[in-house]
């Protein structure tokens, strides 16, 4: 789903950047809580309410997936979609040192290859580039960053994304007030196609974040940093087959040592996932045949 969503946000022009996050913010809350209201999933606004730490984590959030939308918008209004495609190719790399640094999980060599792997290419895109990647850094901090305090705020996605929607609401209504006092406001400019199509920014929203927030708390880090490189993939081939954004011969090679790295962890856990699967089939306290021919 996130693979597409470049696709969706040119469709809100003559909206800046900035109007389509407030209008994504106000949205999301509505359709988040019609899902709420749908389920009667209201008991853990009052388990919520008596921890200030896991709010000061939603908030926390909110935040960090505000700039995350913000750049992601910027980028597909203003054709940097390989920009952001590069961001979500370092993301797994950025969650796996974080999971690392912040929860202690241990890396396999394979894993630390990857990681140095991933350092070079960024190290070699700030040099064709002339400055470091901002876009796609911020991309990928932002959303490393907010899969980690997700782990840590250990809440059923739903309920979560209600939670940081719920803090984001008052600021984006007032701006999209303020946009309106001064005459500036896309929404209902343009027909009431236009305007469903602001609403719908809700459900594009929600959904996803929705599913992530329950793989978050389901599976380790190391893990949701490797699936999250499905979604660069699709953001590279909307943004070189579709988009025909520019790729200098440079930028080609700083993107195949992105996916060099990704290989490897590609590897790294096809191989320890036959590995476990092969000690699971033994079984705990049961010879293998090669362990029953040694002894």
């Amino acid at each position: 789903m996130w693979g597409f969503v470049p696709l969706f946000w040119p469709l809100l022009s003559p909206a800046r950047a900035a109007e389509i996050l407030a209008h994504r913010m106000v949205w999301s809350l509505a359709v988040v809580g019609l899902a709420l209201f749908a389920t009667r999933r209201w008991g853990w606004v009052r388990e919520l309410m008596r921890s200030p730490r896991r709010i000061g984590l939603i908030a926390c959030a909110a935040a960090l997936i505000t700039l995350n939308w913000g750049l992601n918008i910027w980028s597909a209004v203003t054709d940097h979609v390989l920009g952001a495609s590069l961001g979500y190719f370092i993301d797994p790399l950025v969650t796996i040192a974080l999971g690392v640094v912040f929860l202690r999980e241990r890396l396999r060599p394979a894993q630390w290859a990857a990681v140095g792997i991933g350092l070079t290419a960024v190290l070699f895109l700030t040099i064709d580039y002339g400055r470091p990647p901002w876009i796609s850094l911020g991309i990928a901090a932002s959303f490393a960053a907010y899969g980690l305090v997700k782990k840590k705020i250990d809440m059923g996605g739903l309920e979560s994304f209600a939670a940081e929607t719920a803090m984001q609401f008052l600021p984006a209504l007032g701006y999209l007030v303020w946009l309106g006092t001064q005459g500036r406001l896309a929404f209902g400019t343009d027909g009431t196609g236009h305007a469903l199509l602001f609403a719908a920014s809700g459900v594009v929203t929600a959904v996803p974040l929705v599913c992530f927030g329950a793989a978050a708390i389901r599976i380790p880090l190391s893990t949701l940093g490797l699936l999250e490189y499905l979604v660069p993939v699709y953001l590279f081939l909307l943004g070189v087959l579709y988009l025909h954004e520019k790729m200098p011969p440079e930028r080609w090679v700083g993107f195949i040592l992105v996916w060099l790295a990704l290989t490897v962890l590609a590897w790294d856990a096809l191989r320890t996932a036959r590995s476990d699967s092969s000690s699971r089939a033994v079984g705990p306290g049961v010879l293998s045949r090669d362990d029953r021919s040694a002894g």
